[in-house]
């Protein structure tokens, strides 16, 4: 524990928890729910739009739902769409990036205005016409978003290429013969890592925020199934009467985001004293 407190300090210690609570929170959801039919997604009318209380102590929904357990449950769906978004969008554009890195010349022209095409609009407004055109659904957010996000990481992948490939071991596997994809997997691959893991930690509390809104505008999950972007729109036509019912997913996607934030500055400064140190 004095160790984690010493590479990320204390709001990256807390963050850090946070993040593994809500993970284990998804993991162990139909156990710790204290209503897990109606966190599935079960009416129960006898009791909609009740206030926080004893036995609902977040309140209940337009269906009598209990929300604590609808919130524990979209837990799942929510930190599993900001996780996918982040690998999609690494899975295209780390090797966009690696490849118009080492490669420069023409190869490097072409990729490049390739993802200033993407970088040209706006990240969200991009993402909700390709969620319209898709549909939709978990998966086409997820593709929706990624296909906005990937040329970030395109362009920082080959920036970081850039600094390596003039490195000696690099040349030195160069003039032994060895091939391109040999030295962009074992030599540059490998040193890439630590700022696309400090970027991608980053990445994912936006992750999530744009998932929630997609949900928001209804381009998203589609109910039963619980979304904390989905949950805050339903409850928007009962606020400020029914707060709790906007507020409470609300307020999950603000401490998971900030969570996530806080850990990504804190792998970023342990990311800057490390090269000064090695400097």
């Amino acid at each position: 524990m004095k160790k984690l407190v010493q590479r990320l300090g204390w709001p990256g210690t807390i963050a850090l928890a946070v993040v593994v609570l809500f993970f284990a929170v998804a993991i162990l959801a139909p156990w710790i729910a204290p209503y897990p039919a109606q966190g599935a997604g079960a009416p129960n009318v006898a009791a909609k739009l009740s206030p926080p209380s004893a036995d609902y102590w977040l309140g209940t929904d337009h269906l009598g739902r209990d929300i604590l357990s609808r919130i524990i449950y979209a837990t799942r769906i929510s930190l599993t769409n900001g996780v996918l978004i982040v690998a999609f969008s690494l899975l295209i554009g780390l090797p966009v990036g690696l490849a118009a890195g080492y490669f420069g010349g023409w190869i490097d022209e072409a990729l490049m205005r390739g993802t200033d095409v993407f970088l040209a609009f706006p990240a969200l407004l991009l993402a909700v016409l390709m969620a319209a055109a898709l549909g939709p659904g978990f998966l086409n957010s997820v593709i929706a978003v990624a296909v906005t996000w990937w040329p970030w990481y395109a362009r920082l992948a080959r920036a970081e290429v850039l600094v390596l490939r003039g490195q000696p071991y690099v040349e030195a596997a160069r003039l032994a013969g060895v091939s391109h994809p040999r030295i962009i997997i074992r030599h540059i691959l490998p040193a890439t890592g630590r700022p696309l893991t400090v970027q991608a930690a980053l990445d994912v509390g936006p992750a999530l925020l744009t998932a929630a809104a997609l949900s928001f505008l209804g381009l998203g999950v589609l109910p039963p199934t619980a979304d904390w972007g989905q949950m805050v729109d339903a409850g928007r036509k009962f606020f400020p009467a029914r707060w709790w019912y906007s507020a409470m997913p609300g307020m999950t996607i603000f401490i998971i985001a900030l969570a996530f934030s806080v850990l990504g500055d804190a792998l970023r400064d342990r990311k800057g004293g490390a090269a000064r140190g090695s400097a």
